[in-house]
């Protein structure tokens, strides 16, 4: 059969450990014998990032923007040990949160449900989608080691001269400050994106934040969220029988513990990050989650919402066998190709990702899976595939179908 021709290339961003090898994988075993790749490549492994001062990342987010659809790999975000252990020229930045704030978009993710990996939480019978803001917060934030006693404020120097200050705090010894922001703008557009992306999907979409102690940062967006749905949104959402509501953030983890799921679930970044992680989690697997960033030009932006399974990738480099799930990898492709082949008119290229996914998902329901969901399958005697195999499998299953 002669392969699936791509119209316009997508940006390829490669990343880093184990999800780096797996992705060679997956480019080798599902995709290049199927597909001619149309990609403009960016090797976002931090190696890489730290040789170019984290150029190649901007770059690869600005032709993001020109392109209209990328696919990426998870990257390492470091920290002190990573600094020594790849001998960094500093502690580079998050590149998701990078990217993130050029693309100025909204982060979606949603578990990706197969028969026998139930839920944790048993009275979850639908996948709850997480919006998460995709600017600002502690991504973006500003830090200083406090040596010794003295005030710390917080300062803001207005164009036309006036000056706000407040005082942080008095301290009487060494301690840290931390400074986070975030613009009216790009609230906007997150909440332009719940919403709309709420209407899309018919679903319905809660906000939450902390309002009663952030009265100010946290009670902006509430505002914001508030003003855009009644003056825009409210009958739209009314004509479609969906709801939108604001609770606070402890409050709407109580209330998703008892639901049955099906809603989209928004929450500023961090909050967005580490809940998106508890849901999909509960769901089974940090591997089972898909992840697309939408920014409100219609830029979309696939990846796996995991890690780079740094576990993994230290037993791989000792030659030891991984059986590392590779699911959320594999739906990051098949998001970017779908939407490459809606957005030029390839129909071939929509069908092929939505067979993949299939095969994928048929491939673990008839019991052949990593070792992450044979330990929570209600299924007996499911068989564990190593990294490689379950790649192969799946392959087996797409070229059955």
């Amino acid at each position: 059969m002669s392969k699936i021709t791509m119209n316009k290339p997508i940006v390829e961003m490669d990343g880093d450990e184990m999800t780096r090898i797996l992705w060679g994988m997956i480019k080798d075993e599902l995709l290049t014998p199927y597909v001619d790749l149309n990609t403009e490549y960016f090797d976002l492994g931090l190696k890489h990032r730290n040789e170019t001062d984290d150029q190649v990342t901007k770059d690869a987010a600005e032709r993001t923007k020109e392109l209209g659809v990328a696919v990426k790999c998870a990257t390492i975000t470091p920290n002190a040990a990573r600094v020594k252990e790849y001998d960094l020229k500093e502690m580079w930045k998050s590149p998701n949160g990078t990217i993130r704030s050029i693309l100025d978009g909204t982060v979606f993710r949603t578990p990706i449900l197969v028969k026998g990996i139930e839920p944790c939480v048993r009275n979850w019978e639908k996948p709850i989608t997480l919006a998460r803001h995709a600017y600002g917060d502690v991504y973006k934030n500003v830090e200083i080691k406090v040596p010794g006693k003295g005030k710390g404020y917080l300062v803001f120097e207005g164009e036309d001269g006036t000056v706000c200050k407040e005082l942080i705090h008095d301290f009487k010894g060494a301690g840290i400050l931390q400074g986070i922001h975030n613009t009216d703008a790009s609230i906007t557009s997150f909440a332009h994106s719940c919403f709309k992306y709420a209407l899309d999907m018919k679903k319905d979409l809660w906000f939450s934040a902390k309002d009663t102690i952030s009265k100010k940062y946290d009670h902006n967006f509430k505002d914001i969220f508030a003003d855009i749905f009644e003056s825009e949104y409210k009958q739209k959402f009314d004509e479609a029988g969906i709801t939108y509501f604001y609770t606070l953030i402890d409050d709407a983890v109580a209330r998703i513990m008892k639901s049955s799921g099906g809603m989209i679930w928004a929450c500023k970044n961090y909050d967005g990050d580490v809940m998106s992680d508890m849901v999909s989690s509960a769901f089974g697997s940090l591997a089972m989650m898909t992840s697309v960033l939408v920014s409100p030009l219609g830029v979309y932006e696939y990846e796996a919402a995991h890690g780079t399974v740094q576990r993994h990738y230290y037993k791989h480099l000792k030659g030891e066998e991984t059986s590392t799930n590779s699911v959320a990898t594999i739906f990051a492709w098949t998001g970017a190709l779908r939407k490459s082949g809606e957005m030029t008119g390839n129909k071939e290229l929509v069908e092929f990702a939505d067979r993949l996914e299939a095969a994928t998902i048929k491939t673990i329901e008839s019991g052949r899976m990593t070792k992450d969901l044979a330990l929570i399958t209600s299924m007996s005697a499911p068989q564990v595939m190593n990294s490689e195999g379950f790649i192969k499998e799946i392959r087996k299953t797409l070229e059955a179908v």
